[in-house]
């Protein structure tokens, strides 16, 4: 397995995760996702656009950065996107408007209990992708590790059964 973090490029075969999700004023889900695979033995390059140390005062930085970012959605083959408490995640909501619910690559995504903008993800996502596992975690530790035993299923193609609880909980209510 390969880590990439944001604006580094790698040359390397084999099948390409993207963390999409909050990098300002949330928690460093990324981090942890990251930290909890390094031991899998995956052929997969992930790709993560939180900078450990961003240059906020330069000013070609975003632009580098949105780059970045917009060349490894459009080539990730599976999109892992993290709604967290702290922000509104609008970058993120474009990003899976744009790459994961208009696409039909694998997908995930979680959504942290206090995120205040669930049920936009949880109607546009209905609507574009009803086949996309949503997870529902209490915390970050227990949305690591469904999100972690997601992206191994999909890279050994094995589809897992998760429970109702943590999985698709409110989409069933729709009726669309």
């Amino acid at each position: 397995m390969i880590f990439v973090e944001a604006p580094k490029e790698v040359k390397a075969k084999g099948k390409k995760l993207f963390l999409a999700g909050g990098i300002t004023n949330c928690p460093d889900w990324q981090a942890m996702l990251i930290e909890s695979l390094k031991d899998e033995d995956l052929d997969l390059i992930v790709y993560n656009p939180r900078r450990a140390n961003f240059p906020i005062d330069d000013p070609d930085a975003s632009e580098e950065q949105i780059a970045w970012e917009y060349k490894h959605l459009k080539g990730a083959d599976i999109l892992v996107f993290w709604f967290s408490r702290g922000s509104l995640n609008p970058i993120v909501l474009y990003e899976l408007g744009m790459w994961g619910n208009s696409s039909d690559r694998p997908l995930c995504i979680c959504l942290d209990p206090e995120y205040e903008r669930i049920q936009d993800v949880e109607i546009q996502t209905s609507l574009s992708r009803p086949d996309v596992d949503i997870f529902y975690p209490e915390d970050d530790d227990e949305g690591v590790e469904l999100v972690k035993d997601w992206i191994i299923g999909q890279v050994e193609n094995k589809k897992k059964s998760y429970k109702l609880s943590t999985l698709n909980r409110k989409r069933n209510s729709f009726n669309y």
